[in-house]
């Protein structure tokens, strides 16, 4: 269905610019503390770090109040503060600090995720990168991505065999070991497998310099901003069984349907 059947021109301004704003504010707020030596970090986790940082919570709340401010009568969904109801039938999906663990060791591929939803799907997602100064985004009939060499259009590669695609996953090892054996089958039959670039790697898939990324036991703040940036470029995002991801879990997102069913077989043979 096409996003102008789905939202005003007006609506679809409004969410734009929200969301611009959204970006923003992050940008402020996470690089007020980004290479800072001092930053701590807790672990969500017992078993493995799974940090969180002020950075992440200061991001979130920026965020919510441009929200309270700008579209108070919206849904939202944040990795920090969880979900707040609403009744207009709309979910902004934000992630503050999608990378935390790069973040804390410096690396400038982490981001901040933002995307708004409806009851059928995303319609509008960002993909930013303060440090860079780089925005993706996609959706309500906008694929671009912005940045220190300009604005330009997004756009996926095209269809390759196995042989010539560069793949991305976030870990090395990747979810279960099932999991992780079934990514293997595909990487084996790439021609570059990369690691650890978090959402950035799916910001490279819109751009049109990879051809594949595959993770588990991701979120829906981690999964519904990539859609809409990916999708608008022309790329395909399901999960392993080829069925909507807007939830999270297992992610397969693909620059074409072509790739997308390689390595679909691959991933379930």
């Amino acid at each position: 269905m096409g996003w102008g059947m789905r939202v005003s021109d007006t609506l679809a301004a409004d969410l734009i610019a929200t969301a611009q704003e959204l970006a923003d504010v992050a940008r402020v707020a996470t690089l007020s503390h980004f290479r800072s030596r001092d930053l701590a970090a807790e672990s969500k986790e017992a078993r493995r770090f799974d940090p969180v940082t002020a950075a992440d919570r200061l991001s979130e709340e920026r965020m919510r109040a441009v929200l309270a401010r700008r579209r108070p009568d919206d849904a939202i969904l944040g990795e920090e503060y969880g979900h707040k109801p609403g009744t207009s039938g709309l979910t902004w999906v934000l992630d503050p600090i999608d990378g935390t663990r790069g973040y804390l060791s410096g690396t400038p591929t982490w981001g901040v995720l933002i995307s708004v939803r409806d009851a059928t799907g995303v319609l509008y997602g960002i993909i930013d990168q303060p440090y860079i100064g780089e925005r993706f985004e996609g959706g309500l009939g906008r694929s671009l991505v912005t940045g220190p060499m300009g604005t330009a259009a997004l756009g996926v590669r095209g269809p390759r065999p196995l042989g010539e695609a560069i793949v991305f996953t976030t870990f090395p090892e990747l979810g279960t070991e099932a999991e992780a054996a079934a990514f293997r089958k595909v990487a084996a039959g790439a021609k570059l497998v990369r690691y650890g670039m978090d959402c950035y790697a799916y910001a490279l898939i819109a751009a049109g310099q990879i051809d594949l990324v595959i993770e588990a036991g991701l979120q829906a703040y981690d999964v519904q901003a990539p859609i809409a940036v990916i999708e608008a470029a022309g790329g395909v995002v399901t999960n392993w069984q080829g069925d909507p991801v807007l939830d999270g879990g297992q992610v397969l997102a693909a620059a074409n349907r072509d790739l997308h069913a390689q390595a679909l077989a691959l991933l379930n043979g």
